[in-house]
């Protein structure tokens, strides 16, 4: 089902420097375990947290990232230039005026989790949207405890019919087996170029 026709869809972001297994293996566990119809992820040209310095060409992590998603329910963009906006927030309200009839659910690993609390008016993202997270190898504890988790505690739900029906605040922690790819690792090893 179609976004403009009611269908469930994760939202992915991400600066996907490069996009790797674990990105697919976050959206198979949200689609299976949420009843998604479909994950969209959301190519950041410049996280607003992260230096430019190492961060490869937007152009050359789209094209990556299309190559590793290769399913047939991942739909690969990068909509901020295009939507005007940078920061996770501007670009979920400015989606959800633009396909109001979609369910979308914001997903993000145990990782961003931990460090949730940094994001520009991060409250207000879960004031917008209901929120999967992930697990993330290392990371249980440090989402968990996380300053959002701890403020948004009673808005945790324990599953995915829960999820949608309560309507945000709500989110939910799925673990699942645990992938361990990791993009900086990639970076470090020399298998991703930085440069077109």
């Amino acid at each position: 089902m179609l976004a403009s026709q009611g269908g469930r869809i994760g939202l992915l972001g991400g600066s996907f420097n490069p996009a790797h297994a674990a990105h697919v293996h976050v959206s198979l566990v949200a689609m299976r375990r949420l009843g998604l119809d479909a994950v969209w992820w959301l190519v950041s040209p410049q996280n607003p947290l992260k230096l430019q310095a190492g961060m490869a060409p937007l152009a050359q992590r789209l094209a990556r990232a299309r190559l590793v998603a290769r399913h047939p329910r991942i739909c690969v963009s990068a909509p901020e230039p295009a939507l005007g906006t940078q920061y996770t927030l501007d670009t979920l309200e400015a989606l959800g005026r633009q396909f109001p009839k979609a369910r979308f659910v914001w997903l993000m690993g145990g990782d961003s989790m931990a460090g949730f609390h940094r994001w520009r008016r991060w409250p207000d993202t879960l004031n917008t949207m209901p929120v999967a997270v992930i697990a993330r190898p290392g990371f249980t504890m440090k989402a968990l405890c996380s300053p959002a988790a701890l403020r948004f505690a009673p808005a945790r739900v324990g599953s995915a019919q829960a999820l949608f029906r309560s309507g945000p605040p709500a989110w939910i922690y799925l673990e699942e087996r645990l992938d361990p790819t990791s993009a900086t690792q990639i970076r470090q090893s020399g298998q991703w170029p930085t440069t077109a």
